[in-house]
């Protein structure tokens, strides 16, 4: 099993940064891929970045330009860097895990482990 604990998470104005941490414990020789999803109230859950083993990175369009996902493999925990924060990016964050490559991983269906939430509030 793999256990996956979020931090970082917070009330910030518009504009403004957080930066979340996802560090992964267990057996964890199995992951591949780490990212961070997201669910807003009253809307699906959804990939907002991925990364995998060796680096490569999958971003959901609407954070482009304005999240960085990084990861440090020698401490199995994955950062999601949050710059210019708008109010619609409100929801519980969720960390994530999975056996398979990057490329699969917006299909919620392939993550094989999930962090148990941060809530992340932007203030218009």
């Amino acid at each position: 099993q793999v256990q996956l604990v979020e931090s970082g998470g917070g009330l910030v104005q518009a504009g403004g940064s957080l930066r979340l941490s996802c560090a992964a414990s267990g057996i964890i020789f199995s992951i591949n891929t780490m990212g961070w999803y997201r669910q807003a109230p009253g809307k699906q859950r959804e990939l907002v970045a991925g990364i995998g083993y060796g680096g490569t990175t999958n971003y959901m369009y609407s954070v482009k330009g304005r999240f960085t996902i990084s990861r440090d493999n020698a401490k199995n925990t994955v950062y999601l860097q949050m710059n210019s924060l708008k109010p619609e990016d409100t929801a519980v964050y969720y960390c994530a895990a999975t056996k398979q490559g990057v490329g699969v991983m917006h299909l919620s269906r392939h993550i094989d482990y999930w962090g148990q939430g941060t809530q992340v509030t932007v203030s218009s």
